[in-house]
């Protein structure tokens, strides 16, 4: 895979992803990408693909997700229904093969990108069923006694949230990169990507309330960046004044929209608290 990754119009890299991502081009290893929920793991295989332009295979991965439907499923059902029809595909076991995402990566007559969605969702044998077919590049479908090997190594970007380790054995064949949350400098670069004539005074106010939000001690879940871009949507939906967003006046701490920001009730309780203990000390 020559290509190589510089970000896109679309998507802002920093420096340390870039080099990241294509490392594992490089080295033709599987890119393991961790990072707090919404800070655009999943979109940057979509970007990676566009950029080297190269399909994508998307595997979202769920808690009941095997590592067997990578590769194929095996249609028995089908296969009996059509045998008491009397039906002539019956005769042809592969007619009930049906491909995984990693075959279809692997059947791709060019490079390809595949991204193994949060992983940390399946049961923790899950990484380590898949080390075999990631290494080797290649999976034995046994009812029709075939191997199946990949034309072209795909690049593999694998998410996760950190909902729970993965083995050593899996990450020993990884290249980790870890996503920062973007400083204030790199979220206004993001910020313009989405909303180009965005006016510099809200822009400058929207960032300031959600970094100080993001401080606040004892917070259960920290708005994250697609958490601030439907925000600032809303903002504009709603033409909401810059100065709204930073009144001095400590009964409106809560911001204004906030549900697009605070997702749990303990989030906008502590707020509420926080707006009790201002007034308190105001008398």
């Amino acid at each position: 895979m020559a290509n190589r990754f510089s970000g896109t119009d679309n998507y802002i890299s920093t420096e340390d992803l870039t080099l990241a991502v294509n490392a594992a081009i490089t080295l033709g290893r599987p890119l393991l990408i961790k990072g707090e929920p919404g800070t655009g793991k999943t979109q940057l295989a979509e970007e990676v693909a566009k950029a080297i332009d190269s399909p994508l295979y998307r595997w979202h991965i769920k808690s009941t997700t095997k590592a067997q439907q990578g590769l194929y499923e095996y249609d028995a059902v089908s296969r009996l229904r059509d045998s008491q029809l009397g039906d002539e595909r019956v005769h042809d076991i592969s007619n009930y093969i049906v491909r995984g995402k990693l075959w279809e990566a692997f059947a791709e007559d060019q490079h390809s990108v595949l991204l193994i969605d949060e992983i940390d969702k399946a049961d923790i044998e899950f990484p380590n069923d898949l080390l075999l077919e990631l290494d080797r590049m290649e999976f034995h479908v046994y009812e029709t006694r075939e191997t199946i090997q990949a034309k072209h190594r795909p690049l593999v970007i694998i998410t996760s949230n950190n909902e729970k380790e993965l083995p050593d054995a899996f990450l020993r064949r990884c290249f980790f990169h870890y996503i920062r949350f973007p400083d204030a400098d790199t979220m206004t670069q993001i910020v313009k990507v989405h909303f180009p004539d965005l006016k510099k005074d809200l822009l400058d106010s929207a960032l300031k309330s959600f970094f100080d939000i993001r401080d606040v001690p004892g917070l259960k879940k920290k708005p994250s960046t697609s958490e601030l871009l439907d925000w600032i949507k809303l903002l504009l939906a709603e033409d909401i004044p810059p100065d709204a967003l930073q009144s001095g006046d400590a009964n409106t701490i809560i911001p204004k929209l906030h549900g697009a920001l605070l997702k749990n009730e303990q989030d906008v309780h502590l707020f509420e608290r926080l707006v009790f203990l201002n007034r308190r000390k105001q008398q």
